[in-house]
C-alpha cells in the first residue's frame, strides 16, 4: 500500500487492522478506539480503502494445530489444463481443504494444482486425499506432509 495519499488517521486505522482482531461483540468499536476515531469513521474509511482497492482482503488465520488438526499435507495434483477449474472447484469445496491454487509446472514436475489438507490423524488425511482423488478423477499426485509449523505472520505496513 503506497502511503503517499494516506493521512495520519489512515495510518492509525491500518495499524489497528493489522493487529489481532478482537473477539468480542463489537470488534470494530475496539479497533476504532485503537485508531483514535469513532466506529462510524473507522468503518467508512475501511469501506473507502476497499473501494479504492487499497485493501484487497481481510481474513482470519486459523492455528489449526491448536484446535486439534495435527496433520496437514500439501498435495500436488497433475490435472489436465482443460479440467483445472472444475477440479479446483471440487477440491476447494471440501471442508478439509484450506487452500487450493494453481501453479506453473516445471521440468520433471507436472503438478499444476495444489491443495492444503488438514486432519486430526495421518490416516484421516490420507483418506481425504484418496476421496479427493476419486471424486475429482485425478490419479497422479504427490503428498508432502508438514513436519514443522512455521510462525504465521501478516504483513505490517505501519509500526509504532
Amino acid at each position: 500500500m503506497c502511503n503517499s495519499n494516506l493521512t495520519k488517521t489512515d495510518e492509525e486505522i491500518i495499524k489497528a487492522l493489522q493487529e489481532d482482531f478482537p473477539l468480542c461483540e463489537e470488534p470494530y468499536k475496539v479497533l476504532a478506539a485503537r485508531a483514535g476515531v469513532t466506529e462510524e469513521e473507522f468503518l467508512k474509511r475501511v469501506q473507502e480503502f476497499v473501494a479504492e482497492k487499497k485493501i484487497r482482503k481481510m481474513g482470519a488465520v486459523l492455528r489449526h494445530r491448536e484446535v486439534g488438526f495435527k496433520f496437514n499435507a500439501l498435495c500436488a495434483w497433475e490435472v489436465p489444463p482443460e479440467n483445472l477449474d472444475a477440479v479446483a472447484e471440487i477440491m476447494s469445496s471440501h471442508p478439509a481443504v484450506s487452500h487450493c491454487y494453481d501453479r506453473n509446472t516445471a521440468p520433471n514436475w507436472n503438478y499444476n494444482l495444489y491443495t492444503m489438507i488438514h486432519a486430526k490423524t495421518r490416516e484421516e488425511c490420507d483418506s481425504i486425499i484418496l476421496e479427493l482423488s476419486q471424486i475429482a478423477g485425478v490419479e497422479n499426485y504427490q503428498v508432502l506432509y508438514s513436519k514443522k509449523e512455521w510462525k504465521k505472520t501478516s504483513m505490517k505496513y505501519f509500526k509504532d
